[in-house]
């Protein structure tokens, strides 16, 4: 049902098309490049702002690397700070005939849908957001606008690999997992990491439980937040008193207070540890590194730039799905923990990888993308 988009490589070959673009204002955005540019890039935040190690952060590195790959693109970005900013900053940056205007996150899906139906001849990308399935409340869903790109990653294959993984890492029998709140790119996570455990049970014969989420009943723990990182420590350590002794938080910045906790009870003599989620947390939240066995990714940075050359290339309305097949939705390296994760576990990680791209093993989910 969608087509990805066409390696970078083989966009650069293709003549760039001119667009006339205002030049950025330093007082509501930032930039790349100097000079008059042939194409702009211009991307709209979520509320969690350009630095909250997550969505917002991975996409304008993207955005960047565009610029990089082609001196002909610059980009700029405006903050949304609440939900009501969405239109007011997709409407500021139609009125500078931006070349794309990329909003991030599923949570814009409505105000970025409006915009392009109201404007068939303006370019869209929109991360995280797929309309034929969860990003629009509507229901039937209405005709999709054919000049939105939408940049989607099939979570609940690498999510399986990471419930594998902490299920043979627990030294409890107990992980543990949480969202932000109760959103499909939320859930899908949680439905292959709670499914990656009963794999791992079935194979090896043991009972790991896990805490905060029922894949079968769709229920389970939530913050009602992406950026209250108070409420990531509080449920962490909750979690951590029940005996989990790996969590899983897929909250973006909420994760920082799960760091923290887990930081916390080390220091205290505990061993818990934890997974990063959308982007490689080594990177992205160096600081807690030596807590992270891994971080369970989407290629957000990749699928951005690449909807930006697309778009410099002319091209308009793609679509992206992330998978294990094509990296976009995959296990970040084990960098402290390379050594502590058994060589048998990760022979068998890496085997469980090749089946899920084969289509040997299907991770269930209620929240296909």
């Amino acid at each position: 049902m969608r087509q990805a988009f066409r390696a970078a490589a083989a966009l650069a070959a293709v003549a760039l098309l001119a667009a006339g673009c205002a030049k950025p204002s330093s007082s509501s955005s930032s930039s790349t490049g100097t000079g008059a540019a042939k194409f702009t890039g211009c991307m709209v935040t979520d509320t969690g702002g350009i630095n909250d190690k997550s969505f917002n952060q991975s996409s304008w590195a993207g955005m960047q690397a565009a610029a990089a790959a082609n001196p002909n693109i610059t980009v700029k970005y405006l903050p949304s700070t609440s939900t009501s900013d969405y239109a007011k900053n997709i409407s500021t940056f139609e009125s500078q005939k931006c070349g794309v205007i990329v909003t991030v996150g599923f949570a814009m899906g409505p105000a970025t849908q409006s915009a392009a139906l109201a404007s068939p001849k303006q370019k869209f990308a929109i991360v995280d957001c797929s309309y034929a399935s969860f990003c629009l409340s509507t229901k039937p869903h209405p005709t999709i606008a054919h000049n939105i790109s939408q940049l989607v990653y099939n979570t609940v294959q690498d999510g399986f690999l990471g419930g594998y993984l902490a299920a043979g890492m627990t030294k409890t029998g107990k992980v543990a997992t949480f969202g932000g709140m109760k959103f499909g790119t939320v859930t899908i996570y949680e439905d292959g990491f709670w499914d990656g455990v009963q794999y791992y049970n079935k194979q090896h014969g043991t009972h790991v439980q896990v805490l905060g989420w029922s894949e079968p009943s769709q229920n389970g723990t939530f913050a009602g937040s992406f950026t209250n990182i108070t409420a990531g420590q509080t449920i962490t350590n909750t979690f951590i008193h029940d005996g989990a002794d790996i969590i899983f938080p897929v909250a973006g910045a909420v994760g920082l207070g799960s760091a923290k906790a887990v930081q916390t009870a080390n220091a205290s003599g505990k061993h818990v540890a934890m997974f990063w989620v959308d982007v490689d947390g080594c990177v992205q939240a160096a600081t807690y590194c030596p807590y992270f066995i891994t971080s369970v990714e989407k290629g957000i940075t990749a699928s951005v730039k690449a909807a930006v050359l697309s778009a410099a290339a002319g091209h308009s309305g793609s679509s992206y799905v992330g998978t294990l097949a094509n990296g976009g939705a995959v296990l970040a390296p084990f960098h402290t923990w390379a050594s502590k994760v058994p060589a048998k576990l990760q022979s068998e990680l890496k085997a469980l990888q090749a089946q899920i791209i084969s289509g040997t093993i299907v991770p269930a989910t209620k929240s296909p993308v």
